[in-house]
Formats: structure tokens, sequence, C-alpha cells
């Protein structure tokens, strides 16, 4: 049961992680794209299944679709999404540069992370309470003793604290990446 629930957990956290790959921080990486979706012959296509996305340089992408015709596509994909990059076309590929983030823009950011990281923490208590219910029917079905079920309340209490612990430094260490230029 308690490894269900840390698996379940670390599973959050991994999903965090993800959500913070994808905030501009001023910096090019090629994660930055990661969220991107491309109309591509009628269907929703994730950009990073149809290009090769890197890091020329520190403020540049270089977005390479495999099939040439999607250059426009992938434009217009970038430029639409909620980044507030512009992409130019070079050739057959596209470039992607990565504009200064302003103060504002910035403090924008950091509250978008902070709502994503109670957002985690949210999942993170429902896991605990399905956990904690869990071993409360199996009480009442005779299947736990009650100090079993006390033993299991810490060691859930216990997990849940170094998963927030964990959620607190990752959302720490992003916010100062975020306002430091």
């Amino acid at each position: 049961m308690i490894d269900e629930m840390k698996n379940t957990m670390q599973n959050s956290i991994d999903a965090y992680k993800n959500e913070l790959s994808s905030l501009r921080t001023g910096r090019a990486h090629s994660g930055l794209l990661d969220k991107v979706t491309v109309d591509y012959y009628g269907s929703q296509t994730p950009l990073n299944q149809m290009a090769n996305v890197s890091v020329s340089d520190a403020r540049m992408l270089m977005v390479t679709p495999w099939d040439k015709q999607a250059v426009p596509l992938i434009i217009k994909a970038i430029q639409v999404s909620d980044l507030g990059l512009n992409a130019v076309a070079a050739g057959d590929a596209v470039r992607v540069p990565i504009p200064d983030l302003t103060e504002e823009r910035r403090k924008q950011l950091v509250k978008h992370l902070k709502s994503e990281a109670e957002n985690a923490k949210i999942g993170l208590r429902n896991v605990r309470r399905n956990t904690l219910s869990e071993a409360k029917n199996q009480v009442k079905d005779k299947l736990l003793s009650e100090d079993d079920e006390r033993r299991i309340g810490a060691e859930v209490q216990k997990v849940m604290d170094q998963m927030v612990a964990e959620i607190d430094r990752l959302t720490n260490e992003k916010e100062k990446e975020l306002m430091t230029v």
C-alpha cells in the first residue's frame, strides 16, 4: 500500500517537473517547445514528434522538421502557443529567438509557478487521503489492526512531508532561475 502510494506521488512530482521544464527562463532549451502541438494533416501532433528541436546558442532554438512542407504549420503553431515566441523560417528549418524576460513577465511566471506547485501538492494530498481511506476500510474489514492503521498513517505522513519538501525545493530553484538574469 505504501509503495503504491510512493509510486503515485512520484508520478505527480514527475508531472510537475515536466511542467517546470516548459516554463521560460530567458535561456533557450529544447524542452521549451514540448507542449507545442501542430495541426498536421488534420490531427494535433506534438512538435517533438515531427521535428528535431535543438539549441543553436543561448538565445536561439532551431526546429528542423522531417517534412519540409510542415515549416509554415510549425511557425503558426509556435506563434499561437502561449509561450510568447515568434518563429521565423530559415530555409528548411525554423528559428525561434528567445527574447529577454521583462520584470513583469518574470513575476507572472513566478505566480504561474506557485499555482502549479499548489496543484501538485493538491494531487499529493488526494493520494494521501485515498491511501488513508483504504487503510481505514481494511480495518473495518478486519484485514488490518488499528495499530497497523496508525503505523501506516504515520508512514504516509512521513512520505507526504518528503514529497512536499521536494516540490518546494523544485519550486524555489525554478523561482530563483526565473528571477535572475
